[in-house]
This record gives C-alpha cells, sequence and structure tokens, in this order.
C-alpha cells in the first residue's frame, strides 16, 4: 500500500499576509519551513479576486519547492496560461464559479467531459501532472477517466460533515469510489475539511490514497500547536 502524502495548502497564510499589505508572514519562506518540518508537498488555489494567493506568487514558491507544488484552480483562461507558464508538478482542477468562499463539490465529468478532456491535454502538453476535484460517486469514475485526468482528488467535506454522526457511512462511498478509481487506472487523492480528528480514519478505510491537501485546518491548528508540531501531528495520523 502507498504511504499517504501531506500537501500543505498555505493559502489562509497568504491571507493573513494580503491584510497588511506587506510581506509578513513571508509566504515563500513558509513554504520552505513546511517542507523542511515534514510536509511532502504544497498546495495553493489562486482565485480570480487574489485574495489570497496571488498570481505573481506562482512562480517564485515553484522556484523553492522542492517536493511537490500543487495548484488548485478553475481553468479559466488566465488560470490556464499561468499554469502553463510556471509548469507546477500537479494543477489539480476545480468546478468552483468566481465568488465562492471554498471549493464545496467535484466536477459533473459526464456533463463537463469536453472541457475537460481540452483543458487536461493542454496541460499534458507541459509535462503537468492532472487531478480533478471529484465527488466520491462510483457512477463518475468512467466518465472521469474518459477526460485522461492522471488523478482524481475526492471532495471530503461531506464525509466530514458526517464524520461523528455515522463515520462508517461517511466513508462509505469512499471506499466504493476508490477501488473503482484504481481499478480504471486512476491515483487517489483528498481533501476538503480533513483534520486531525477524522483524517487518520479516513487514510486507513480509503486503499491507494496518493496525497491529502489541507490547509484550513492545518493552519487553525498551527495557531495553537505551532507550524513544525502541527505538521508533524498530521503526519502522525497518516502514519
Amino acid at each position: 500500500m502507498n504511504r499517504t502524502r501531506l500537501s500543505v495548502n498555505i493559502n489562509k497564510v497568504a491571507l493573513i499576509r494580503n491584510s497588511r499589505g506587506e510581506n509578513r508572514p513571508n509566504l515563500i519562506q513558509f513554504a520552505q519551513d513546511c517542507e523542511e518540518y515534514g510536509a511532502e508537498g504544497i498546495t495553493v488555489h489562486p482565485r480570480p479576486d487574489e485574495r489570497h494567493i496571488t498570481y505573481n506568487d506562482l512562480q517564485p514558491l515553484k522556484d523553492v519547492v522542492k517536493t511537490e507544488f500543487n495548484i488548485e484552480g478553475y481553468p479559466s483562461e488566465r488560470f490556464i496560461k499561468a499554469v502553463c507558464k510556471v509548469q507546477p508538478h500537479q494543477v489539480t482542477l476545480v468546478p468552483d464559479p468566481p465568488g465562492v468562499l471554498t471549493s464545496n463539490e467535484g466536477w459533473d465529468t459526464i456533463k463537463h467531459k469536453d472541457l475537460l478532456l481540452e483543458v487536461i491535454s493542454k496541460f499534458h502538453d507541459h509535462g503537468i501532472r492532472v487531478s480533478i476535484f471529484l465527488n466520491a460517486d462510483e457512477k463518475l469514475i468512467d466518465s472521469a477517466a474518459a477526460t485522461n485526468t492522471d488523478r482524481i482528488e475526492f471532495y471530503t467535506g461531506s464525509y466530514a460533515k458526517n464524520y461523528y454522526t455515522d463515520r462508517e457511512a461517511a466513508v462509505s462511498q469512499h471506499i466504493v469510489a476508490a477501488k473503482a478509481a484504481t481499478k480504471a487506472g486512476l491515483g487517489i487523492n483528498a481533501g476538503h475539511d480533513l483534520d486531525l480528528d477524522n483524517l487518520n480514519y479516513y487514510v486507513t478505510q480509503v486503499p491507494e490514497l496518493l496525497e491529502v491537501s489541507i490547509g484550513h485546518a492545518l493552519i487553525s491548528d498551527s495557531l495553537y500547536f505551532g507550524i513544525k508540531n502541527t505538521i508533524s501531528m498530521y503526519n502522525h495520523q497518516l502514519r
């Protein structure tokens, strides 16, 4: 079984920086520190209003990240152009319309198959691995594979919401969808609302999980525990 890697989403760090219009905290140094403390990837999600990560942050981050640089976002013309120029290790496509606070659902890979096929082909031409945000629905796996994506990232918001009520039921669709994805030759990532309470159960139940991307909960926890201790705590849950 593959060991699940931790990618730290640093959007909230950029949000704090932007609130004062200064370079504090230093986003580049923070990303480097996360890697030094045990993160195996750095994730960013530039949005149209650039309220946290800005497009000007992308190249400087790519220049220093030594593990894996993952850029998330909706495939607008501006986003596609920026990602192809920076050439991160991975791009994760999300179906967010402009103005939303956070990603809250996956792609309808049947309805948007042609769009995804076209966009994914562009990223592949630049040697970029592609993952697409997907609800844990077995019925979407075949159409996801048909887009030629390399990986899928399961949206885990509903899992986190229902974890305390019935964690077995909350994770059941993820298990089924993960097995179907592996059979279809897709790599599996996951993200959204994973935290120190629900992470270990998820990674022990969902087979062949390659990577989790965690931002809001991890950065919030670091206010109490410090970023070095927090990354260690999350890695402990992954082991």
